[in-house]
């Protein structure tokens, strides 16, 4: 490990003598890798520079404590340096594992997300729409921002299915998690009898990808034009703005109807279209590692449950790490770091078993 920290500093070295030549800025494609590598280089080099002044430290202390001619006093003092020195070289040494492990190259990506009702009729399509608030409220309080692409309301306040894009760096690294089955226990306000419902709503969080990255045939797709439906708004009924695409080779089909504009919702629906193209090819890539090592937290498969929302008991509990929560509203009002950060955790945990020791 020491030799390929110590071929991260070579580069970043490297990359500090190009940034620091004038004429980089006159090649902004250069410069701007540039950026990007050191921004991801920094954390784990600062990381190695302390652990090997902690390192320096430690074998410092280590010959004074073996220094005979030393007055006790001295010697206590080498004693305790020593032991905070040794601390901090192993509480380092762990942090630096966890920066070399190989970074999901979505992590800093935008995402698409997707909810959409599932068992539970009404009661389901009405906890589609809490999901979709808790998002969007989580997101704001992280500095994501949100953008509703297309909504199948219900007469209810409900949402059929309903997507929206999350833009801000490190968004997929915060939500990726969230992709699966969600299941809602509470008494719906349609309930006369007072029983508990159990309803369920799946989610899909997908990274958004640029058009370089895939590329569609413009005969592979049928393009229709509609007038907009929903809740209200003047525009809605009156001009055929909304768009629906449909990819014939794999069969997908987007819509989009939140702008006024048919070129607009157009651009909106072919973006959403290769973000479903390209999460069917990295769905292809993973299934191989997916069958060797399942994580922790789960496939992302969103056939598979990951969560309860229990009213009653005012707990949310996700049942990939075995975490409960009993904040409840809070949760549902988009505090989740708290349940964001074990997933995180839990899911390195995981990777580091994977790892070959160091």
């Amino acid at each position: 490990m020491i030799d390929k920290l110590n071929a991260a500093e070579a580069r970043f070295e490297k990359i500090e003598n190009a940034l620091a030549d004038p004429e980089i800025f006159s090649k902004q494609e250069e410069l701007t890798a540039l950026m990007k590598e050191r921004k991801t280089l920094l954390p784990i080099i600062e990381a190695f520079r302390a652990y090997k002044t902690a390192e320096k430290n430690r074998k410092e202390a280590e010959e004074m404590r073996g220094d005979t001619s030393l007055d006790p006093e001295l010697r206590s003092l080498a004693d305790a340096e020593y032991t905070e020195a040794a601390e901090k070289c192993e509480k380092l040494y762990e942090q630096l594992k966890v920066l070399l492990l190989p970074r999901d190259p979505n992590d800093d990506k935008n995402v698409i997300v997707e909810i959409r009702q599932g068992t539970g009729g009404e009661e389901a399509a009405l906890f589609a729409a809490v999901l979709y608030r808790m998002y969007t409220m989580y997101a704001a309080s992280a500095g994501f921002k949100t953008e509703l692409l297309n909504a199948n309301e219900t007469e209810l306040g409900g949402y059929k299915e309903v997507s929206f894009s999350v833009s801000g760096e490190g968004a997929y690294s915060r939500l990726k998690f969230e992709s699966g089955v969600h299941r809602v226990q509470r008494v719906p306000e349609t309930e006369a009898q007072g029983r508990i419902q159990t309803s369920t709503a799946t989610v899909a969080v997908l990274p958004e990808v640029e058009d370089v990255e895939i590329e569609i045939n413009p005969a592979d797709l049928k393009i229709e034009t509609c007038k907009s439906s929903g809740a209200g708004g003047q525009h809605i009924n009156k001009t055929e703005s909304a768009i629906r695409i449909l990819h014939v080779p794999s069969g997908i089909v987007v819509e989009c109807q939140e702008e006024r504009s048919q070129f607009k919702n157009r651009d909106k629906a072919m973006k959403m279209l290769r973000t479903k193209l390209y999460d069917i090819e990295q769905k292809k890539q993973t299934d191989a590692i997916a069958s060797a090592r399942k994580s922790q937290v789960g496939t992302g498969d969103r056939s598979e449950r990951i969560r309860t929302y229990n009213y009653p008991q005012g707990r949310v509990t996700d049942h990939r790490i075995g975490l409960t929560l009993y904040t409840l509203e809070s949760f549902l009002n988009g505090n989740l770091d708290e349940m964001i950060d074990a997933l995180i955790t839990a899911d390195t945990a995981e990777k580091l078993k994977g790892t070959e020791s160091l």
